[in-house]
C-alpha cells in the first residue's frame, strides 16, 4: 500500500511538473491536458486520477511553483534579528528565489504574462490576493516593529508594506518581460536595499 501511495504522489508531481513547463512556454489556454500527459509521458487517464480539470491543475501548479515564496514569508517573520534585517532579508530572498528556483520564477510567468484571468481563473484570483495580502500583512509587522525601535521613521506601515510589495513586484515583472534590460543577478543587493530606503 505504502508504495502504491508514493508512485501516486511521483505521478502527480510529474504532472504538475511538466504542467509548469507548459505554462509558463505556451501559457494556460494555449496548453492542453493531452500535451501535458504527452510531456509527464502518461496518457491523460492519470491526469484525471489526480485532476478534476485543466483549471484544478493550474490552481496546483501555482500553489506548488509557490510554496518556497510562502516559506520566505513565515521565515521572515520567525528569523532571529531585527526587524530591518528581516525586511532586508525577505528582499534579498525574493530575489534569490527568482534567480535559482527555475519552478518558482515560471510561476510568476504564468501568473503575470501568460495568463488571462476570465471568470474561470475565480479560484486562482481568490488564492492570489489571499497570499498578498499574506505577504503585505507580514511586512507591515516587521515595518511596525521597526518604526517602534525607532529603526524606521513614523509612517502608515500598511501603506509603506504596499509600497515595498508592489516595488518587488514591479521589478519582478520588468526583469521576466525583458531580461536584458538590466541583469538582476548584478543588481539584486542594490535594489534590496534601495527598496528598503523608501521606507524611510
Amino acid at each position: 500500500m505504502r508504495r502504491t501511495k508514493e508512485d501516486a504522489e511521483t505521478t502527480r508531481l510529474k504532472v504538475i511538473e511538466a504542467a509548469l513547463e507548459l505554462f509558463s512556454q505556451h501559457g494556460y489556454s494555449h496548453t492542453t491536458l493531452a500535451m501535458i500527459a504527452d510531456a509527464a509521458g502518461f496518457s491523460r487517464g492519470p491526469i484525471y486520477w489526480h485532476f478534476k480539470n485543466k483549471d484544478e491543475l493550474y490552481e496546483a501548479v501555482l500553489h506548488y511553483s509557490q510554496a518556497p515564496l510562502e516559506q520566505l514569508v513565515a521565515q521572515s517573520l520567525e528569523l532571529q534579528a531585527t526587524p530591518l534585517q528581516a525586511l532586508q532579508y525577505f528582499c534579498d530572498q525574493w530575489f534569490t528565489l527568482l534567480l535559482e528556483n527555475r519552478w518558482h520564477r515560471q510561476s510568476f510567468e504564468i501568473l503575470l504574462n501568460k495568463t488571462e484571468l476570465t471568470v474561470q481563473m475565480s479560484g486562482t484570483v481568490r488564492r492570489e490576493r489571499k497570499l498578498t495580502r499574506k505577504i503585505v500583512n507580514s511586512l507591515a509587522r516587521l515595518i511596525g516593529e521597526a518604526q517602534r525601535l525607532k529603526q524606521l521613521p513614523e509612517q502608515d506601515s500598511e501603506q509603506s508594506a504596499v509600497l515595498l510589495y508592489t516595488a518587488l513586484m514591479g521589478v519582478t515583472h520588468t526583469w521576466l518581460v525583458d531580461p536584458k534590460l538590466f541583469s538582476l543577478k548584478k543588481n539584486a543587493k542594490v535594489f534590496s536595499a534601495r527598496l528598503l530606503r523608501l521606507l524611510d
